[in-house]
């Protein structure tokens, strides 16, 4: 790689409201800091990409296997009624995939979490059990 060949970086606005809960050379996975729903967000590591259509077909079905197994690994977890999986992307346009843990009498419920209200931030000790947590439960072979 040349000093001019670009180099992934995660969006600020990502790295600002959200913890960091796995990482490797393919994939970061993160915790958004707004403890009033379990949220997580896939973040595959390609520069440039906006959508889902901007990845290789085989790595897009593998992102997209990670975001499902991930929601099917946080419902069991947070114990919700429902689990909400998309690429929306407006705000933020690197590619991401929101996977958020919903339940009946929620802050919002049914309504999105996009834009309601503010979000309650996790202290250090909730960081720290709750991603120790998330990380013993949910990630056991993601992408590489």
């Amino acid at each position: 790689m040349s000093k001019n060949d670009p180099v992934w970086q995660l969006d600020s606005r990502l790295q600002n409201d959200t913890i960091t809960v796995f990482e490797n050379g393919g994939l970061t996975i993160l915790l958004m800091n707004d403890q009033r729903w379990p949220w997580l967000i896939v973040v595959p590591k390609i520069v440039g990409a906006e959508e889902l259509h901007d990845m290789d077909p085989q790595i897009r079905q593998a992102v997209m296997d990670i975001a499902v197994s991930t929601g099917e690994k946080l419902k069991s977890f947070a114990n919700c009624d429902k689990i909400n999986i998309a690429a929306i992307g407006n705000m933020v346009r690197q590619l991401h995939i929101h996977v958020i843990a919903r339940s009946e009498g929620d802050a919002n419920w049914p309504g999105p979490v996009w834009g309601h209200g503010q979000a309650e931030k996790y202290d250090q000790t909730q960081v720290d059990e709750l991603v120790g947590k998330l990380k013993e439960n949910l990630f056991d072979t993601p992408l590489s």
